[in-house]
Order: structure tokens, then C-alpha cells, then sequence
């Protein structure tokens, strides 16, 4: 066995992030050389397309199409978890070559209690930008200059770059304000809704002009007469500084919103609010005395829920959907046959736009699982049948990026769950490359995580979408999901990696995830950065706090350091299953063939409580079995030792064993896995 240093990759990443931006610098000029250096030259310059330098062009870039998602393995960043985006690219320094891309959580200027997840405008959020990295580079003086050197030096990096694509918006957010006819408008008298439909609009923009008229002009075009030259005449660009200022006045475009949104919440106008899981239509204020909430300005709003809700239906008050189709007259049905084209065009363009400026290789689709036809996926499948899919299209078409792909937000539930019909058969009609999956909701010693994998390799062999092999996301980093990482965490990571014809995914701070038996303070949790709440439960008062799990990251790392040593074969190669998991959850042993320009076979026990006794691997294939086997790899599950039980868990090993090319082989014999403290055996 051939060992390597826990200290292959940096030991912690949380001190890595706090490194000075001369010793962040240092160590990608160490990664990278000169290309650092032309990199931040690149993006001060705004070069774009074809006139970004080879060298800065995304590893990707020469692929037909977004078929190479499939095979990526991407780790999610909440920017905020590492202060700015100088934190950010310290952060990138600790990832291995095999983690070869990095999805960044919503940029844009977050909204209503502070979610990245309720934009308030396109504008970038100006506290992603690094001031001390602006000191050093005075080139890199914005932060959009500084998001542009990131994507320019991650690719140098060898790895892709994708954004969230965020299908709904705060509800009284800039853009909502200045084009109040791409979302739908309900009128609301105390508990009850009044008046709901596209005529409201009208209403909404006479609001906007009548409190304008009361207002000193934000910039130098003088007041509009009338809501037709306001809203079908200026462009957006001039409307947003008519009606908020110049984007650079954060505080005083802040001061302007909240005006208009008073005049609009006084007259009962409130956006219709985004909803999840069939019938997702329906809406009532909910009449319950205690379903009002005070917010921070002293207004007051209702809740509202469904009025024939299913099993996972969802309202979001504070986020609005765009308004893609029409509505029936009276009714809150949609009109699938009326797509509202301007609305569809609106968000395709600005994403468009967005991902001219910055070379990102991918979007990631949040909520991509909404598909709100009852009849579930029709055939044939219309041009503005899902909002990802067009843009996608868009993307493609208007700059000429065959290769940018689209990953979904999707948990792969039953059918009618998250949304109408079959989720696979909605992604596939949605153009999705990959999807998130579920297998981060549930331990890997629970018989539904061997059913969920099993069901997500064999959607990946026969389905265009590619369900990933999801470790951990941001939205599953909270203490409702502290069981599911009490054990089993390093063999998790272990089958995302090895299994190289599948997409995997892994959040930021997992790597070091401490064993939480009771709940931990806010600060451990990295999905309460995805909000800035000052009240209630979920409040936290500084800096996101790494776990210090110093066994599962020397764990972690030994993966990582052994999948880049064979990354050609991971890269390149397929998987062969020999013991594929048990759907019954009866097996907790699984076993795979890596094949590539050499061969491999992985070997992983799922159940992290429990040694397995011996196991028979059946050989499937021509080439005979070798008569020894030599052992490669191998790591040890770190132990719990809080474990509420009182007692230390009994980790399995993970064993990767190397098939030497060319020995002698009986297609007959079984080969024999024993348990965790001894090799494998013929």
C-alpha cells in the first residue's frame, strides 16, 4: 500500500480562506504561473468572446455541446461563507484537479431578508468585492472586474465556472418595480384577496407614475407624463435611474424602493407569490390570526397558502415568479397555449447579456423542477415549454457557445410530487445535461440511499439528463440533516468521485463537517449564510464557522489526492458494476469496475456502523481474474466518537484495488471481499 500525507492538500481550508491576498496571489501564481498575472490584465480590460487570450479560455470551450456536464464533478460556494471573491479563489487553491468545477450561489444584490435567492436587481452585490484585493490590483477596482479575473483564473485552473439562474425575484424588487407587466399582480383587503389578473397591471403602473410625480427625479431625464412614455418608451436602463438612481447609490436606490413599495402595500397591490408542488396554483390569504408578519419596516403582510394543497405544496411570500403564461379570464388557471413571449425574452436576454460579459460554462436551473401542467409533459414538446431550456437555447444560439449546459435544480422525487408528471421526462424536455438528485437527504447506511443510487445509475446509462451523485448541498447544510452526516461521509465523496461517467456535486465546508449529535450553533451551518436574518431562529451574528472533522478531512483528502493520481482513467473512463447497490437494501457492500486506460475495481462498504463479514464480487467479463490482487488505496471512516449511542462506530474501509493488465483470469471464480481490516483476497 502505497500511504499519502492527510497534508497532500491543504490541512484546513478555514485558515487557507483568511490567508492575505499576497499569500492567496502566491499560491495561484504557484498553480499557474504568468496566467495570473494576464488573467487580471484580461478582466480590467472588459475582453470578451474571442478576445479572450486561449490560454484563459474555459477547458471546455471547444466541446460540440453541454455533454460534458455529465462528467463533472462540481463543488457549490456561497461567496459569502469566504467573505468575498478573493476568499473565494483562496478557497479554489484547496480543490483537487478532480473537482473540476465550482457553481457559484446567486451574485446578484440580494433582497428581502438578505436570501441570495430574492435578487432585487441584475446589478452584481457589491460585497462580493474584495477591497484588499482592489489595494493590491488597483486594476481590479469593481467587482465586476474582480468577478471577471475569478472566471478567467479558475479556467485557468483547469476548472468550469457556472451561475445560478434564479426564475423568480424579491417581491418588490427593482425589476418587479420597473416592469411590473412581466409578473402577476393580486389586490388584497385584509385576509382576503380581492382582485387577482393581468388588468392590475394597469393599476400598478398608474401607482408607480402617480408617486414619481412626488419624487425629485433620481437622474437627469426629467419626469415622464404619462405611464405609456414611462413603461413602453424609455428603456430599462433610463427607467431604473428615473426611478432609483444611478446603480453605484446603493443607499439611496434602497431609500427610493422601499418609497414605492409603501404606496404600492398601502393599496393592496403585492406581486402573486412563487409556489412549489402541485396544484401550484389556487392561492388564499391564510385567515389564521397568528398568519401575519410584521417585517422590519413596520409592514405588515399576510401568509398566504394554497386553497386545495397537495402533499408538498409551497408558498414562498417573499419571491415572485415571472409571469410566463397567460391566465384564463377569472381564474387563476394558466393557459399553456398562451405563452407571454415578451416575458420569456425579457429573462432570456438579460441572462444572455450576463453571460456575455462573463464567461460562465453552465447555469444552474433553481427550481428547475417545476412543471406545473397537470397532464404532465406534452408531446410535442412546444419552443416555451421551461424558462432553462430557452435561455439555454438562447445562449447558444446568440454567442455562439455550443457548449454551455444547464444543470438542474431537481430532487428526482416520485411523480406528482415537486411537479406534474415524471421529473426525468420534464428535465429531458427542459434540455438538462444533469440534475442535482437526492442522495444528500439521506444517510448512506439507509436502505433508501442504496435504492436512490441504483436508481440514479441506471437513469444515467438510459436518460440524456445525468442525475448527480450529490454529497452535500447548501440547502441540505442545516440541522434538520445532521443524521445524515454522522456517518458514512468519507464513502459518500468516495462513490461521487470513482464513479466517472455520473455528475457529482459538493458544498462548500463539507470536507470538514463536524459530528453534529445535538444541534450546533448557527454559525456551523452553512445554508443560514444563504439569508441575513436578524430575528427569529435562524439568525447569525459573524463569519460562518469551518467544522474542525480534522479525521474526515484527512479522509477526504486521501480521496481526493488518489482520484487525481488516476484521473485519466476517471476522466476518461466508464463504470462496469460488478456488485451494483442493492435496490432491496438488504447488501450493503458495492463493488465497480473503473475502466479506462487501465482498470480498476472499487470496493465500498455503505454501512458506516458496521464491519461486512466476507462477500462475493462476481466477475463479469472475459478477461480472467487475477490470481493476487495488489491493494492501491485504501482509507479508514473517521470514527464518531460522540456518537449518541456511548460508543465508538466501527468504520468500514474503503478499499480500490488496481487489476494488473494482463494477468491470468477465470471468468468462473467470484472474487472475495473480506472485511475492513484485511485486504481483498482471490
Amino acid at each position: 500500500m502505497t500511504e499519502r500525507p492527510a497534508n497532500a492538500f491543504p490541512a484546513r481550508p478555514s485558515e487557507i480562506v483568511r490567508l492575505p491576498v499576497e499569500q492567496v496571489l502566491d499560491r495561484l501564481r504557484n498553480r499557474i504561473g504568468d496566467l495570473l498575472d494576464l488573467a487580471i490584465e484580461v478582466a480590467a480590460s472588459g475582453a470578451r468572446g474571442d478576445d479572450i487570450p486561449v490560454e484563459l479560455r474555459s477547458p471546455v470551450s471547444n466541446e460540440p455541446d453541454g455533454r460534458w456536464l455529465r462528467r463533472a464533478n462540481i463543488v457549490g460556494v456561497n461567496v459569502r461563507t469566504v467573505g468575498d471573491l478573493l476568499g473565494l479563489l483562496a478557497y479554489a487553491t484547496t480543490l483537487p484537479r478532480i473537482q473540476n468545477s465550482v457553481h457559484l450561489l446567486p451574485i446578484w444584490e440580494p433582497g428581502v431578508v438578505g436570501s441570495l435567492y430574492a435578487p432585487v436587481s441584475w446589478n452584481l452585490d457589491s460585497e462580493l468585492r474584495s477591497g484588499a484585493w482592489a489595494a493590491v490590483n488597483p486594476a481590479l477596482d469593481t467587482v465586476e472586474r474582480q468577478l471577471g479575473a475569478v472566471i478567467h483564473i479558475l479556467h485557468a485552473l483547469g476548472k468550469t465556472v457556472g451561475f445560478d439562474a434564479v426564475p423568480h425575484v424579491d417581491r418588490y424588487s427593482e425589476i418587479v418595480l420597473a416592469q411590473p407587466d412581466l409578473f402577476e399582480w393580486l389586490r388584497r383587503r385584509g385576509a382576503r384577496i380581492v382582485e387577482h389578473g393581468p388588468q392590475l397591471v394597469n393599476d400598478v403602473e398608474e401607482v408607480v407614475v402617480g408617486w414619481l410625480a412626488t419624487q425629485r427625479p433620481a437622474g437627469t431625464i426629467q419626469h415622464p407624463p404619462d405611464r405609456q412614455t414611462l413603461f413602453r418608451i424609455l428603456s430599462e436602463t433610463a427607467r431604473l435611474v428615473l426611478l432609483f438612481g444611478p446603480p453605484e447609490d446603493i443607499a439611496g436606490r434602497r431609500r427610493r424602493r422601499i418609497s414605492l413599495m409603501r404606496a404600492l402595500h398601502e393599496r393592496g397591490l403585492e406581486t402573486v407569490p412563487a409556489t412549489m408542488g402541485p396544484p401550484f396554483r389556487g392561492l388564499e390569504a391564510d385567515p389564521r390570526p397568528d398568519a401575519t408578519v410584521i417585517d422590519e419596516l413596520g409592514l405588515q403582510w399576510r401568509e398566504y397558502r394554497m386553497a386545495s394543497p397537495g402533499p408538498m405544496s409551497r408558498v414562498f411570500g417573499p419571491l415572485t415568479r415571472y409571469a410566463l403564461w397567460e391566465t384564463y379570464a377569472g381564474s387563476w388557471a394558466l393557459d399553456f397555449d398562451r405563452p407571454r413571449l415578451h416575458v420569456w425574452d425579457y429573462f432570456a436576454d438579460r441572462v444572455t447579456a450576463f453571460r456575455n460579459r462573463f464567461p460562465f460554462d453552465f447555469q444552474r436551473g433553481d427550481m428547475a423542477h417545476v412543471q406545473m401542467r397537470a397532464s404532465g409533459v406534452p408531446d410535442p414538446i412546444p419552443t416555451h415549454y421551461d424558462l432553462f431550456g430557452y435561455v439555454k437555447r438562447v445562449v447558444r444560439q446568440s454567442l455562439g457557445v455550443p457548449s454551455f449546459a444547464s444543470f438542474a435544480e431537481s430532487f428526482l422525487a416520485p411523480p406528482d410530487t415537486f411537479s406534474y408528471g415524471v421529473e426525468i421526462d420534464h428535465l429531458e424536455a427542459a434540455e438538462s445535461d444533469a440534475a442535482l438528485g437526492d442522495l444528500q437527504s439521506t444517510a448512506t447506511d439507509d436502505p433508501e440511499f442504496r435504492r436512490r443510487l441504483r436508481h440514479y445509475l441506471d437513469l444515467g446509462v438510459g436518460r440524456a439528463c445525468a442525475p448527480s451523485l450529490t454529497v452535500m448541498t447548501a440547502d441540505k447544510d442545516d440541522p434538520r440533516f445532521d443524521a445524515v452526516y454522522r456517518t458514512g461521509s468519507a464513502v459518500r465523496l468516495f462513490v461521487s468521485l470513482f464513479v466517472p461517467d455520473q455528475p457529482s456535486y459538493m458544498a462548500l465546508g463539507y470536507e470538514s463537517r463536524d459530528v453534529h449529535v445535538s444541534r450546533a450553533a448557527n454559525e456551523f451551518y452553512s445554508k443560514l449564510y444563504v439569508f441575513r436574518q436578524s430575528v427569529g431562529p435562524n439568525v447569525t451574528s459573524g463569519a460562518f464557522r469551518w467544522g474542525t472533522n480534522d479525521a474526515l478531512l484527512a479522509a477526504v483528502n486521501r480521496i481526493r489526492a488518489f482520484a487525481d493520481e488516476i484521473g485519466g482513467d476517471l476522466r476518461y473512463g466508464s463504470a462496469r458494476w460488478l456488485l451494483p447497490p442493492d435496490p432491496t437494501g438488504t447488501g450493503s457492500v458495492i463493488a465497480w469496475l473503473v475502466e479506462g486506460h487501465e482498470t480498476w475495481l472499487c470496493v465500498a462498504n455503505l454501512d458506516g456502523r458496521r464491519a461486512h463479514g466476507p462477500t462475493l464480487v462476481p466477475w463479469i467479463g472475459q478477461a480472467p481474474i487475477p490470481r493476487r490482487w495488489a491493494l492501491a488505496f485504501s482509507v479508514r471512516e473517521p470514527s464518531g466518537e460522540d456518537h449518541p449511542a456511548g460508543h465508538v462506530i466501527d468504520d468500514p474501509r474503503l478499499d480500490l484495488q488496481a487489476c494488473a493488465s494482463g494477468a491470468p483470469w477465470a471468468p468462473s471464480e467470484p472474487a472475495v471481499v473480506s472485511g475492513p481490516d484485511r485486504e481483498v483476497a482471490s
